[in-house]
Formats: structure tokens, sequence, C-alpha cells
């Protein structure tokens, strides 16, 4: 006992005696970057062009084979899509072995298998590394393209297709590239109904042929194997795969930057969000002598979440849930500045004006020696950390290969970040960041964010969701003599049943599934209803039983998430007392309801009624042509920002006289969560017991 505490006293006098001599009130240099040593891959090459880097490491008795096809960037014209859709087609089987079988014998070696339309992947246990192999081999030398998968591909495309017609993060991607780099160039090119529907099978085979082969193709081995095993291997199975006619694609430039400062809006009035990203087009690759300096740079004005742009959006106004920048590099000359975030309507324009001024200030004034030191830090760890990792290895060396690189890229890389200056920070903040000559691509609800948005000053022009230049869109539109916001909520009354049916309901169950957007579990909802205002909510997974449930008893009530029990707090009580209940429209205060205007909801007019309950504002939209509510909105504070809520209804029946929307769709921020209702049941199945 007595070493162990001498032991103790010895160090703890070491460590006093060194914080001693350490002068705290000066920031402590940078020490010398690590010494880089990178194990250099085993290479060799088939008579047929395929390049094999091979990194053996015997940790773990595991091996992957990653296959690069480096073809240039090409367009697909008219059948854009068809690139994607043979990557969903191969690895479905082969001529040799059905598509069931394959897969059985895949899960059969705990193996895993993908393909793209420019590459493969596959992993598992060494011991099956030759079968493994075998099996990627076969796939990518013999496929199989039937009719049947392809049909079931082009179905599954067309869905998502349809799913992103309605997603802002979708459309401000697909405009973005379009407009900065032309519908024509490979990387402003887009997929739409019409391109798939003008794919055959035929075009599918085609385009395996002529552009899948092994001419430019890497094949990357990692894991637990031997070299000269894998090379016998790898020349066995892949030694038939004949080689390609050699090829080659005129690049067309891409789309200059523009002349001066613009905003290139894209109005979706579903948008509960505005998606706002300044861009502009750079040349840049990863040989470029500005290359490391450009990272450090982006990295303090967007890279983290430290930066500007976060610290000044996030933290400092709450707008959002982060804002981030990149900058890309491409080999072939087309790449892209980038500063974008997603804030709520109302602050839009502000936002503009806040990444114009940080993007500006990373121009104008020097960066201090901290956030300096704190970005190649980053940049340090991170590449350090990265080298345990044997996938590292090989993706360096790949990218040397790749991109014409010097053989000690990686070996200088962080005597290269540390050696940047707050100078060249400057320099090479002014040489890529152009908001002078940047597109600010905003797609949201123009209705809300519009009227602000032209008091920047900045020019606007308009766009669809296909990047087509359009005219101003008409936001809203006067509402016709005659029609009132009695009118509008007696016809609404009138729509699903009258007053009479409407009195008559007391109770309300529903039952029906739920989609969480980014959540792959399938989930439950039942919710009950009864007058005045009674609730109750319960959502399950099978499997895994009430993941949440709400109770409100008309006077008090709780919220159970995850076993854990939380009555409702005084604001909520507060607000459920509040509550109209099931028809809120039936015991509306016309006095507190007005009709503003006509708006275009997905291409449907609807009446826009603003409903006031004590200093609380929310929106009620009615089809102009039905009198059925389509959606409502409302803004309160969460967490200390304001969140707007979407609820869209559709998909009305009648149910004992009463017509009630089967399918709702709700979006909170970037949540979007769908429900579709199975079963109404109307005065039956609900008790008092139900809501304690």
């Amino acid at each position: 006992m007595k070493t162990k505490i001498t032991a103790l006293l010895a160090v703890l006098f070491i460590s006093i005696s060194a914080s001693a001599q350490i002068d705290r009130s000066k920031q402590p240099k940078p020490g010398p970057a690590p010494t880089i040593t990178l194990e250099v891959p085993g290479e060799f090459e088939l008579k047929n062009g395929l390049k094999v880097l091979i990194v053996e490491n015997h940790k773990l008795p595991r091996v992957s084979f990653s296959l690069t096809i480096d073809n240039q960037p090409i367009t697909e014209g008219d059948k854009a899509g068809v690139a994607a859709m043979l990557g969903a087609m191969l690895g479905n089987g082969t001529t040799n072995i059905p598509k069931d079988a394959f897969n059985e014998e895949i899960d059969f070696l705990g193996a895993r298998l993908g393909f793209s339309s420019d590459g493969a992947y596959a992993s598992g246990l060494s011991k099956y590394s030759d079968r493994i192999l075998e099996l990627m081999a076969d796939a990518a030398i013999n496929p199989l393209f039937t009719q049947a998968e392809f049909e079931k591909e082009k179905e599954r495309v067309l869905e998502g297709l349809k799913n992103n017609e309605k997603s802002v993060e979708a459309v401000a991607g697909r405009v973005g590239s379009a407009l900065s780099y032309g519908k024509k160039h490979p990387y402003g090119e887009f997929i739409t109904e019409e391109t798939i529907n003008n794919i055959t099978l035929d075009n599918v085979i085609a385009f395996y042929q002529k552009y899948f082969n092994p001419n430019n193709a890497y094949l990357v081995v990692i894991g637990d194997v031997d070299f000269k095993t894998v090379e016998r291997q790898i020349n066995k199975r892949f030694k038939k795969w004949d080689k390609g006619i050699d090829f080659t694609t005129n690049l067309i430039e891409p789309n200059p930057n523009v002349a001066n400062t613009q905003i290139n809006f894209v109005d979706m009035p579903n948008a509960v969000q505005s998606n706002v990203t300044l861009t502009n087009n750079v040349k840049l690759t990863m040989n470029d002598p500005d290359y490391h300096a450009l990272l450090i740079a982006n990295n303090i004005l967007g890279g983290g979440f430290n930066s500007y742009l976060n610290m000044n959006l996030r933290e400092a106004n709450a707008w959002t849930y982060g804002a981030r920048s990149s900058v890309g590099t491409s080999r072939y000359g087309a790449s892209r500045f980038t500063a974008s975030t997603a804030v709520r309507n109302m602050v839009t324009d502000s936002t503009v004006i806040e990444t114009l001024k940080e993007i500006n200030r990373i121009k104008k004034e020097p960066v201090t020696a901290e956030a300096l030191a704190n970005a190649k830090a980053k940049y340090v760890g991170n590449f350090v950390l990265a080298l345990e990792s044997p996938q590292t290895i090989a993706r360096y060396a790949l990218n040397i290969k790749l991109n014409n690189l010097p053989s000690d890229f990686y070996k200088t890389y962080l005597s290269k970040i540390n050696a940047v200056t707050i100078e060249d920070v400057q320099r090479v903040a002014n040489k890529y960041f152009k908001p002078e000559n940047a597109r600010i691509i905003i797609v949201g609800k123009g209705s809300d964010v519009i009227p602000n948005l032209e008091k920047t000053g900045i020019p606007i022009k308009y766009f669809d969701k296909y990047a087509n230049p359009v005219e101003k869109p008409e936001f809203s539109k006067p509402v016709p003599e005659g029609v009132t916001a009695k009118s509008v909520i007696d016809n609404y009354i009138n729509a699903i049943g009258g007053t009479n049916n409407i009195k008559m309901v007391n109770t309300v169950q529903m039952n029906g599934d739920v989609t969480i957007e980014g959540v792959p579990i399938p989930l439950k909802v039942e919710t009950k209803s009864m007058t005045p205002n009674k609730e109750s909510m319960e959502m399950t997974a099978e499997g895994m039983g009430t993941l949440m449930k709400q109770k409100w008893d008309g006077t008090t009530g709780f919220r159970e998430q995850q076993g854990q029990k939380m009555p409702l707090s005084e604001e909520e009580i507060a607000d459920k007392k509040d509550d109209l209940g099931m028809f809120p429209e039936t015991k509306y205060d016309l006095s507190n309801v007005t009709l503003e205007s006509i708006v275009d909801i997905d291409g449907v007019e609807n009446y826009k009624v603003k409903v006031m309950n004590n200093d609380d504002a929310s929106y009620r939209f009615y089809n102009v042509e039905t009198g059925l509510l389509s959606q409502e909105e409302s803004t309160k504070k969460a967490q200390g920002q304001e969140v707007t809520t979407t609820v869209k209804y559709a998909n009305y029946s009648e149910v004992n006289g009463v017509k009630f929307p089967y399918s709702q769709t709700i979006l909170a921020g970037p949540q979007t969560i769908s429900m579709n209702i199975k079963v109404v049941k109307v005065n039956e199945g609900v008790t008092d017991a139900d809501f304690k």
C-alpha cells in the first residue's frame, strides 16, 4: 500500500510542477505535424485493364471488395435514369444462378453485396472470401436482366419521383444542380417521369455493355487475405470479363456564374420551411495548390458547429437546426461552393442577408488565430483517427490513382494543413467564395416569403420545380364578391355532412398506420375523441408494444413515452381547454375569423381563413370547389424556436353521415409524419375510461 501511495504522490507532484511552469495567459503554439507513414497497397493489373489494390489487415477475419469503374461523366439525355435502373438491377442473380438462389447464398454466407451503375461492393468473413468474390464477379460479368425485374424497378423509380414532388429538399437539390451546371451537363441532368418512361430493358442492357467494363476499373481488396492467394483468385474470377470499347465524351462547360447576385425562387405552397442555398461554380482539383487552404477556410465559414454561419443562424438567431457550407472538387472542372440551410418562412429574407454578411466577413476580415488553430486541429484529429482504418489506406491509394495526385499527397497532408496562414484563408475566400456572382436558390412558400425577399433589393427570378424559368406566380387571388368567412365555414359544415349529422357524433375512434420519415419501423396509431373535447392517442410498434400515449379527459391529462409518464404542463392544459373539440367550425366565434384570400395549394385553389384564439393565430384552408378542409397551419415555440406545423387532409370518406379525412400528413420543421387511417368508428367502442 505504501508503494502505491508513494507512486500516486510522485505523479501528483510531477503534475503540479508541470502546471506551475505553464504560462496559461498565452495560447500554446501548435507542435509539429505528426509523421505520417502510409502502408502502400500491393498492386497488379489484369490483361483486360482491371487494376487491383490489396491492403492486408489481419486484425479481424473479414474481407471487403470494392469495385470502382472510373468512366468520364456522361449525359443520358431523354433516357435520364437508365444508369440508376442498371444499378438497381445488377446483383439480382446471374445467368448462372437464379435471383432467389443467389440472394439465399449471400444470406447463408453472412455476406453483403451491392451494385451501382459504376461499381460494386462485397464483404464477409475471410474464410468465404473466394466464394464471395466469385459471386460478385459472376453478377458483374453475367448479370441477369429480366423484363419482370425491369418493370418492378421502373415502378419503384416512378413512385420515388412521385413522393419527391412535394419534397422541398429534393426540388432544391434538382434545381440547384440544373441552374448551376445546366440541364445538359452530366452534373445538372435529372430524372423525370417522362425520361423513365422512355427507357426499355434493351436500353439498360446496351448501357451495361457500353459502360460497365474493366477498361477503367479498380478493384480494392481490404482485410484478412494473402496477396498471392487473392491475386490467383481475382485472375481466375475476372479474367473472363471482356474489355469494352474505349470511349471519350465531349464534356460541355457548366453554366457560367451569374454577373450579379440574384435570387432564384421556386414556389412550393406546401413548404413549411424555406430551403436557402447560396452557390457559385468553382474549378478546383485535389492537387490544386489552394486545396488545403480552402479546406480550412470552408471549415471556418460553415464546415463545423462553431463556424460563422452556424453560430449566426443557429446559435445567435435560432432560425435553423444547422447551417453549413462546402466546396466540391472535380478533375473535370465542374464543382460548386455552397452555403445552405433550412429556416422557417418568416426569417427567409433575414437568413439571406446574414448569409451574405458572414461570407463577406471571411473575405474582408482576417480570421482570428484561434479560429485558424481550431480548424487545423479538427483536420489533424480526423486525419490521424481515420488512419486507423484499413479502408482509409485503400481509399487514399485509390484517390491518388483517380485524381492524378502526387504519391506523397497524404504523407504531406498534415504539414500542408498546418502551413495554412491567416493570409491564405482570406486569399482563397476571395478567390472561391463569390457572393457577388452567386445564385441564392430558395425553395419555399412564395406567399409567405416573397414580400420580404423583395425588400432586400436583390433581383428575383422565378423557376418551376424543374428549373424552367416562369413568370412571378400569383400567390393569392382576391375573394369573389359575396363570399365571406361565414359562407366558407357554412359550406365546409355542409360538405362534411351538415349540422344535424355532426350533432349526432358523440365519440370517434380512428385506427391506422403511421409512417415517420427516416424511421423504418412500421407504426400503428389509435385515436379516440369524445365531446366536448376529450382526447386519447396511442402509438405502437409491432414487437415493441406502446411507444407513446397521451390522454386528456377535459380537465387534466398526461403524456407517456418509453415508460416515462409526465403530466401535461399548465400551458398544455390551458391549450387543451381552449380546444374546440372534433368539429371546431361549429363553435367558432365568427368575430375572430377572417377570410383573407384565395391561395394555391398543390395546384388547387383554397380559401385562406385566419382564426384567432386568444392572441394566437392559425390558418385553415378550404378547397374552393369541394368546401372540404385541405390544410391547417399553426406556429408555436419549442425549445426556444418557433416551429410551424402544417397538417394536410385528404381522402375524405363518409361514416354515419359525416365525412372524415382518411389521409393526414403532419409537417413539423424537418419532420414528416403520414397517417393512413384504416378504420373510423362513430359512437361505438369509446368510454370515459379511455381518457384516464
